[in-house]
């Protein structure tokens, strides 16, 4: 049982997005806003990347922990995968909570909690350091005697079935359904910022885990997106780094060195009493005023056709079938990060945005170029690479002439 769900995956998350957003604008509900959904994307490339790599890396070292399983179960048994799903949702439960009730869970999953938005664009913004914390609770059911590649496929699929609660067009479902069954309506009070609603519904699946162990609340009230100390940018390393860099200067700044071990561990927003509150911003209950910034003029079609033709090249890091190497997934991974970080740049107008695309861009036509060559690729996909790339420096060389005949457009504000 070793299937590549992500890669096989891709094109129904996409479909789901899309068939949400077409509903959406059709609806005029405002549940899309153009740049979150942008950032959101960008940094799902980044993730899925992420994903692909720590499985690899994760798999040898469960392959070890095989050796000492009490038992062995048949991964084509329905009844075993029954239980392995249980099991992963169940796991999936404490590291959820782990990931919202201590420091350094915190670091890992706030990411996915930034944006002020829910809707299937937000499913796709998750943490690039948050799935190397999640494989150290599913090594258990390897114990247990599950083999390793069945752990990490099923740990994918549930993942993928996670998307389908981030949603606000679906309504409350009847009682017998949201009696056991994590559904948007819950999904939707976990992601809220509402005083009642924090640290409510981690199930991934199956909401009887928060019944059981008393982290349940009901949506009564209309919730109020995103985190109490927003990250107010779409810059990709802020937003993915943003509550580690806080761990990192507590720990650097405190006197006490057991503070400096035990911060890590504490509950979420724990401080060494050395040192003062935090002089940031927190959103005020019954704020609906969301971060919005001033993007360079004419921008979003680019922006758009970015967005579209950048799922391809992910493929090329995530499909088991890419021609690529290893350390050539490596570097187009770090253009990604570069794509994204760009892409945030240009939705706040910052001068580097646009050169620092630019680069990104000759740098991933070229490079992709080489190694398709090299490995002998198809060359229809060769031919759509040079189309993309010469597409591309044009839609630039426009956007960058137009850019200079207007005035500096002001900094983002909230």
């Amino acid at each position: 049982m070793s299937i590549n769900v992500y890669a096989i995956a891709t094109p129904f998350v996409i479909a789901l997005a899309l068939g949400e957003f077409i509903y959406c604008v059709a609806r005029r509900n405002g549940y899309y806003s153009f740049q979150d959904s942008i950032a959101s994307v960008g940094t799902a490339v980044l993730n899925q990347c992420v994903n692909v790599a720590v499985a690899l890396l994760v798999l040898p070292l469960f392959s070890q922990l095989g050796q000492f399983a009490l038992w062995k179960f048949d991964s084509t048994s329905p009844w075993a995968l029954v239980g392995l799903f249980l099991g992963v949702d169940f796991l999936f439960y404490w590291f959820h909570r782990f990931g919202h009730r201590t420091n350094l869970g915190w670091a890992a999953h706030s990411p996915h909690h930034s944006t002020e938005e829910l809707n299937y664009a937000v499913a796709l913004r998750a943490s690039v350091t948050q799935r190397i914390f999640s494989f150290l609770f599913y090594w258990p059911l390897v114990i247990v005697g599950f083999s390793p590649e069945a752990v990490l496929t099923m740990v994918a699929f549930h993942l993928v079935l996670q998307f389908i609660p981030h949603t606000r067009v679906i309504p409350k479902m009847p009682r017998w359904i949201e009696s056991w069954l994590n559904t948007p309506s819950h999904h939707r009070v976990h992601h809220a910022r509402n005083g009642r609603y924090i640290d409510k519904n981690y199930a991934g699946s199956l909401i009887i885990w928060d019944r059981m162990f008393g982290t349940y609340a009901e949506e009564l009230e209309e919730c109020s997106y995103g985190v109490t100390t927003p990250p107010n940018t779409w810059d990709p390393t802020v937003i993915n780094f943003q509550y580690w860099g806080k761990l990192v200067s507590d720990a650097a700044k405190t006197k006490s060195g057991w503070d400096r071990l035990r911060l890590w561990f504490m509950p979420t927003g724990w401080r060494p009493s050395d040192l003062p509150p935090r002089d940031e911003l927190k959103w005020t209950p019954g704020e609906d005023t969301k971060f919005q910034s001033t993007e360079l003029p004419n921008i979003r079609g680019y922006l758009i056709f970015q967005m579209v033709t950048s799922m391809p090249f992910m493929l090329l890091v995530s499909h088991h079938a890419s021609p690529l190497t290893g350390w050539q997934k490596v570097t187009l991974s770090l253009l990604f990060w570069a794509m994204a970080t760009a892409w945030g740049g240009m939705m706040e107008s910052k001068r580097w945005g646009l050169p620092l695309e630019m680069a990104r861009v000759l740098a991933t036509g070229g490079s992709v170029l080489l190694w398709l060559t090299q490995a002998a690729a198809p060359l229809s996909w060769r031919t759509l690479t040079a189309v993309w790339l010469a597409a591309t420096l044009v839609w630039l060389s426009v956007a960058r002439m137009s850019h200079r005949t207007l005035a500096p457009a002001p900094r983002a504000s909230r």
